[in-house]
């Protein structure tokens, strides 16, 4: 097991308070905003062409969501990610729905080949559509992978020299060399629309600490999944799950030291 150092993350991120620039999903874009301000971060919601390069530059960390996107949008996304790469500033980018429509498909593989893409996040479907592995995406919900997941998130980060982020019941997080899954969560986090988008907010609140994205892209998903847990526990059921979980991040944040948490090699 690989011990994951969250609390410390938790309160350098505190002390930092550093900027996350979203062009993010319209659907969750509150929701993404909500979650990067209890984790301790500042979210802005810049989508403007005029106005992205320049916003991205007092950022900490770019989050990109392909939830609602159009060309327009996909031209704004490529224009903060450039610039971002130019500064150093980490990039992450959620391939929300790739392989369920042309269009998305066709847009992820040109964000991914023009920009740099620091983090590449999605469900199984999506990851292995990216990767050239046969799925079934309806929507934006994963339904079916044809071939082994984990050797093709391996495969994908090491031809794009990044971290590939897989998302389920458990997550698997890989920089094509070190491959490590992550545990944690609650089956009611797949039944609440945006928990998808707010877990890529969460990745880029915890890379604004530091450069080894695969470490904290683990810590990310395993806080967000303790988050879960123990929102689950208080809730009486969807409806008030994401309230639950708020208050849950903002427990953790008073008492990061308590956080004793691990990945698996795999």
């Amino acid at each position: 097991m690989t011990k994951l150092n969250a609390g410390e993350t938790l309160k350098t991120m505190q002390e930092k308070s550093a900027l996350v620039h979203h062009i993010t999903n319209w659907v969750t874009i509150n929701d993404c905003a909500q979650i990067v301000r209890h984790w301790g971060c500042l979210p802005v919601m810049a989508h403007a062409k005029e106005e992205v390069e320049e916003m991205v530059g007092l950022a900490g960390a770019l989050a990109l969501n392909i939830g609602t996107l159009t060309l327009e949008l996909i031209e704004s996304m490529l224009l903060a990610a450039k610039a971002a790469n130019r500064k150093g500033i980490p990039v992450a980018l959620d391939a929300v729905g790739v392989g369920a429509t042309k269009l998305r498909t066709e847009q992820a593989h040109r964000l991914i080949n023009e920009a740099k893409i620091d983090i590449l996040k999605g469900n199984a479907g999506e990851i292995a559509t990216l990767a050239g592995v046969e799925a079934e995406v309806r929507g934006v919900e994963s339904i079916s992978v044809g071939g082994d997941i984990t050797g093709a998130a391996r495969k994908l980060a090491a031809r794009l020299g990044n971290i590939v982020a897989v998302t389920g019941a458990a997550d698997i997080v890989s920089d094509g060399n070190l491959t490590l899954e992550v545990a944690y969560g609650h089956p009611i986090m797949g039944r609440v629309v945006g928990t998808g988008c707010i877990s890529t907010s969460t990745v880029g609140c915890f890379v604004t600490t530091g450069k080894d994205y695969l470490r904290l892209t683990a810590e990310a998903l395993a806080c967000f999944g303790v988050a879960g847990e123990r929102a689950a526990a208080k809730a009486m059921g969807p409806g008030d799950f994401i309230p639950n979980l708020y208050n849950q991040i903002i427990e953790m944040r008073r008492n990061p030291d308590a956080l004793k948490l691990e990945a698996r090699e795999i």
